[in-house]
């Protein structure tokens, strides 16, 4: 009887639960088309991608080494040249003149973005919720303008004749601003970009410190100000080095951003007056098209590529130099 029970009470064994063939599983893994078939569905975009992003440089890169002006763009017939044009470049005053210029506009650009962000996240981060809301929606809502649209506006606004801002120090009393001339001063015009640049920069870079900063914990902050810190030295001691990365790589993003403002400069001044919003993306569209050399602005693009990547990489070797000195 005990052998009948053992019998009925085993569970059942068929065909069904016997596990896969070895051989079979290995066919069905992974060497037929079903191994191929995501590669073959992401493959139009990465060539898509290889085109446009790949391709451009490439080319860049081949024209900066030939005499590539009007002639040779409808024939054809560019001549390898090899390194003529960057001695050009690089033994033409203006050019370093331009260079110096484009490092201050990134400077003041990068320090002033990076101090209001900061200070805005801070902000941001000790309002209500209500308030917060409102806010944060208005740096979303700054940072969807385009940039040609936000251009043009800050055109009117200081337009001489009918803009805001001199009206506004018109009915001030300042009688000196009226019809006054922005954008036909040099250290005017260059200002007005700056401040355009930076308020275009500055919600990214605030809504990204601020999402840095909601993942500090609350308890360091309650044991920062038991022990007698201050604003200034919680900030220092506490949220800073922890909100550090999100912080280097803003800063980082920032760098590249300003380096290569080319649109607004171009839209609302295209340089000038004279050359003083002149930097190294402007400059070499200049000299593309003043005299259709099209083959010194290839490498006075492929400069200002090296000149930024020169930039990070020795912003990063220092980060990371820092980092593990702190280790």
């Amino acid at each position: 009887m005990s052998t009948v029970h053992d019998r009925r009470s085993a569970p059942r064994t068929g065909r069904r639960q016997a596990p896969p063939a070895p051989g079979r599983a290995v066919r069905r893994g992974g060497t037929g088309r079903g191994a191929l078939w995501p590669y073959l569905l992401i493959a139009p975009a990465v060539l898509g991608m290889l085109y446009l992003l790949l391709y451009p440089l490439a080319r860049a890169v081949l024209i900066s080494f030939q005499d590539f002006r009007l002639r040779q763009l409808i024939l054809g017939d560019a001549e390898f040249v090899g390194l003529r044009n960057y001695r050009t470049l690089l033994g033409d005053p203006q050019f370093w003149e331009v260079v110096r210029r484009t490092f201050v506009f990134m400077a003041v650009n990068v320090v002033a973005i990076m101090v209001l962000s900061t200070l805005v996240a801070l902000m941001t981060e000790r309002l209500g919720r209500v308030a917060r809301t409102v806010v944060l929606s208005s740096l979303v809502l700054v940072w969807a303008v385009p940039v040609v649209a936000a251009t043009t506006v800050f055109q009117w606004l200081f337009h001489s004749e009918f803009g805001i801002v001199n009206e506004t120090l018109t009915g001030l009393g300042l009688d000196s601003y009226e019809s006054y001339p922005w954008l036909a001063h040099g250290g005017t015009a260059f200002a007005i970009i700056v401040v355009l640049i930076v308020w275009q920069s500055v919600p990214f870079a605030a809504i990204t410190l601020y999402s840095a900063l909601v993942t500090v914990p609350a308890e360091l902050y309650e044991s920062a100000r038991i022990d007698g810190a201050g604003g200034v030295r919680v900030f220092r001691s506490v949220t800073f080095p922890l909100i550090r990365p999100i912080f280097m790589l803003v800063l980082s993003l920032e760098v590249i951003w300003t380096f290569k403002a080319f649109v607004q400069i171009w839209v609302m001044t295209r340089g000038g007056p004279g050359e003083a919003t002149t930097i190294l993306p402007v400059y070499a569209v200049q000299t593309a098209l003043a005299g259709q050399r099209y083959d010194l602005g290839s490498a006075a693009s492929m400069l200002t590529v090296l000149l930024m990547s020169g930039v990070l990489v020795l912003y990063f070797r220092q980060l990371f130099r820092q980092e593990g000195e702190q280790l």
